[in-house]
């Protein structure tokens, strides 16, 4: 072979070794951005899931029993961090287990821990005040069961009523419904379903979004 004819051939050689190599970079260089957006979606999901189970709760409304701050088919935020470092507070909108089967139901805060609430005549009375609590949330004429009801509530946990009282079904009826679902056989087993304990509050509602935007917290 002349040596022209070899150093033809060795330039080729080195010349589809550099293509190699290149090519070989080019599907590393694909490989590793293929990873990126994967690990990147992966992280989205990651913090997404930590979020929703740990920070945000995100829920739609079924039912009129917080009009009118809160509208059938309004979809709020709760903070499920609201509570971890202090109590939560008459007023609040919370969002919370249902005592008689975990369903999460959403409420307002009447009585607080070891407070006795009567409902008098559409009035609440706390620990024999004479003066009921200011209620300007409710939108109409409280006219159902809206008297002769007395409630201890228990040193951990919290009395929740709805705002519009005519229709909700909130801490008035949950003995009853418990008694219906075969939970408890006396009143007596039935009144603790009546309360709220704090670690099944599950967050307060911070604000509502759709259809438009209200801060729910106080």
């Amino acid at each position: 072979m002349k040596q022209s004819d070899y150093q033809e051939a060795n330039t080729e050689q080195e010349q589809a070794e550099k293509e190699q190599a290149g090519q070989e970079k080019k599907e590393k260089n694909i490989k590793k951005e293929i990873f990126s957006y994967v690990r990147a979606i992966l992280a989205g999901i990651i913090i997404a899931w930590a979020v929703g189970h740990f920070v945000i709760i995100n829920a739609e409304i079924p039912s009129e029993s917080m009009m009118n701050r809160i509208q059938v088919g309004d979809r709020i935020f709760g903070l499920r961090l609201s509570y971890v470092f202090s109590d939560p507070e008459r007023y609040d909108i919370v969002i919370f287990h249902y005592p008689v089967d975990g369903t999460a139901y959403i409420k307002r805060i009447i009585g607080l821990p070891g407070e006795t609430v009567e409902i008098r005549d559409a009035k609440i009375y706390i620990d024999g005040s004479e003066t009921p609590l200011k209620e300007d949330y409710l939108p109409e004429q409280w006219v159902y069961a809206n008297d002769g009801y007395v409630f201890e509530v228990p040193k951990d946990s919290y009395l929740m009523l709805g705002d519009n009282r005519n229709v909700s079904l909130d801490a008035r009826f949950w003995a009853e419904e418990a008694m219906n679902e075969g939970l408890a056989d006396t009143e007596e087993e039935a009144r603790e379903y009546t309360y709220v304990k704090k670690d099944e509050i599950m967050g307060e509602a911070m604000l509502k979004y759709y259809p438009k935007f209200d801060w729910l917290m106080q």
